[in-house]
């Protein structure tokens, strides 16, 4: 152990020294000290929060200035100031600048003494733009592969990323990932104490490919379970034991972790559910489908309590109100798990995944209710999780879908950033296999991919949404390829039909 604890520090050692020899595209002077490089996130209209960490191991408080610019080159900063940081927030940095421009691109740097940091690049939510893009991405595992589709990501013109979840794991070395590539988890352990996941997002956001898509594009994120442990809800997990502690202990220091490494606005007191308005094109509305309401999964509709519920009494109060309330174009719901109904007893030995919101159907069934009597158009869920590609016409059952072919709402499914998927299981013959028992058993269900790594485009338009599947050669080299792999469109007012 001890021999294997000194290759992965020595790993480490020598990521740190190749950032420190790279030069970010948008220029940069010293990543040794902003060794995690700039962020950015929560955009509103006229605010934006943005995101550094300084590399000292000081105790004491530190200053560090930022500025904010229209220039690339960060000439005539148009605002600029003094913010402290310490290790009670592991010297993580973060300013929520305000009054500025709809719509607008910035520029932001910190500095630190006199080491300053990359220059970030970000963007405020417009108010009166007719078209808006939308990176959709989830479930980014260290340990299986090179992330390759957050550098391809960076590369396209998106106006904001939606990560739903997975952005860390807390599994140990070798338990769940490629163990023939040299991408060990740190700390050598699962993660469960506050150091521990402090640890482990300083480990991720030293990948130069994640730190490349946060510092060309702010974030709007959500958690799933696994920056928590494997199938967490509000009193417990799969994946947490007995003599792994308090749950309740290990949820607060992960979620303190969370919103320290998150460029986001999101205090310990605040819900991670929330939402945001981009004039009348698109209200985007991310809901918290693990902490904030969920009870402990069943393993079989018969045994669903009467207090079964997966976002909880206040959220779906506030849900439904946000939902009713919004007079936007394109209503996008950010989504963890699966909203749609999905048969998969011809694929697995269960006949629906009970993790998902198959398992939680009677309030599935309030926010179908509240759609169809309110008659909410252009909703749009966008999913993570599952490590696949899908798209759904969203009905109220799979039978009712048979007979009426009606549905409410679109649901667009994102492959994972690196996490295993079908095919690392199974063959590829096995995987198209159960490809189409899905879709023969479930015709609501318009698409799917469950073999390939990669991210979706989601175009919005007044007139239409376009979603794209770009998908990644590979994971096990930073040499990959790409391609649009699949892209389908959705009109307003039109029946929730995916063409």
């Amino acid at each position: 152990m001890k021999i294997y604890n000194t290759l992965v520090m020595i790993g480490m050692i020598m990521l740190i020294i190749a950032c420190s020899t790279a030069k970010s595209t948008l220029g940069g002077e010293d990543p040794l000290v902003f060794a995690q490089g700039v962020a950015s996130g929560d955009p509103t209209e006229s605010a934006v929060v943005i995101w550094t960490r300084i590399s000292d191991l000081a105790k004491s408080a530190q200053k560090v200035k930022w500025a904010i610019s229209q220039r690339a080159d960060m000439s005539q900063p148009i605002q600029s100031g003094e913010v402290m940081t310490d290790a009670s927030i592991d010297h993580t940095v973060k300013v929520d600048v305000r009054q500025l421009q709809p719509g607008q691109r910035y520029f932001f740097r910190f500095d630190y003494g006199d080491s300053s940091s990359p220059i970030g690049q970000t963007k405020t939510l417009p108010t009166d733009s007719d078209q808006l893009s939308l990176g959709i991405v989830s479930c980014s595992n260290y340990e299986w592969g090179y992330f390759n589709a957050y550098q391809s990501l960076a590369n396209k013109d998106v106006d904001l990323v939606l990560h739903l979840g997975d952005y860390i794991y807390e599994y140990g070395p070798g338990t769940y990932g490629d163990t023939t590539l040299a991408r060990q988890h740190l700390p050598a352990k699962e993660i469960i104490t506050l150091a521990d996941y402090r640890t482990r997002y300083k480990q991720y956001r030293t990948d130069p490919d994640l730190q490349k898509i946060h510092q060309m594009v702010p974030f709007v994120n959500i958690w799933d379970d696994h920056e928590i442990s494997n199938d967490a809800y509000k009193d417990g997990a799969q994946n947490h034991q007995d003599d792994e502690g308090d749950y309740q202990s290990r949820m607060r220091d992960a979620k303190q972790a969370y919103y320290e490494w998150m460029p986001t606005r999101l205090g310990m007191g605040d819900p991670l559910y929330r939402a945001y308005s981009s004039g009348k094109l698109m209200d985007l509305i991310m809901l918290d489908e693990r902490l904030a309401g969920r009870t402990k999964p069943i393993k079989a509709l018969s045994e669903a309590p009467g207090d079964h519920t997966m976002l909880g009494q206040t959220q779906l109060d506030w849900f439904s109100q946000q939902l009713s309330s919004s007079d936007a174009i394109w209503k996008i719901i950010g989504n963890q798990v699966i909203f749609s109904p999905l048969d998969v007893s011809r694929v697995y030995e269960t006949p629906v995944n009970f993790d998902a919101w198959d398992g939680y159907e009677r309030e599935r069934n309030s926010i179908a209710s509240l759609l169809r009597s309110d008659e909410i158009s252009n909703v749009v869920f966008v999913t993570g999780d599952t490590h696949s590609s899908w798209a759904f016409e969203v009905p109220v059952s799979t039978r009712e879908y048979r007979g009426n072919q009606k549905s409410y709402a679109i649901e667009i499914g994102t492959p994972s950033i690196s996490s295993a998927n079908w095919d690392e299981g199974r063959s590829t013959e096995e995987t198209i296999f159960a490809e189409k028992m899905l879709l023969a058993a479930n015709q609501h269900l318009k698409y799917v991919n469950g073999r390939d790594h990669g991210y979706v485009i989601l175009h919005l338009t007044v007139e239409k949404a376009v979603a794209e599947w770009y998908y990644i050669s590979t994971l096990a080299d930073r040499n990959y390829s790409e391609r649009l792999g699949k892209r389908m469109e959705f009109y307003t007012n039109g029946s929730a039909k995916l063409n």
